[in-house]
């Protein structure tokens, strides 16, 4: 496993998720509370990119499409796929995958750059 530069600090701004690309790997970044956090890019309930739209509560990441949410700690599971605007849907949306945690990946600051162990 080596280091790769992923985003510069500069382009992070606190509890807004970024995307980004590392060879064939989508990955999500994130600054909360003083720590970077990179995660798979996409929701593990329907693949939709979490730094688009996502959101960062209570130290968690929540997909914008069903809401499906994730620990950013640990990446665990916290809430499959509610979509709280109507929640039967959520429920039977939810049925069509697996529920999963989310993979994370170590992160360091190194220069200007965020840095992902890939």
């Amino acid at each position: 496993m080596q280091w790769k530069n992923a985003i510069r600090l500069s382009k992070l701004k606190p509890d807004k998720p970024r995307m980004v690309i590392l060879g064939l790997k989508t990955l999500m970044i994130v600054h909360h509370e003083g720590k970077y956090h990179a995660t798979e890019g996409l929701c593990r309930h329907m693949r939709w990119p979490l730094g688009i739209g996502g959101k960062v509560v209570d130290g968690c990441i929540r997909c914008p499409l069903h809401q499906t949410t994730h620990c950013l700690d640990d990446g665990s599971l916290v809430e499959w796929s509610p979509f709280p605007l109507f929640p039967p849907y959520g429920r039977a949306v939810g049925k069509l995958s697996k529920k999963k945690d989310l993979p994370l990946y170590e992160t360091r600051v190194k220069d200007d750059y965020v840095q992902i162990r890939i």
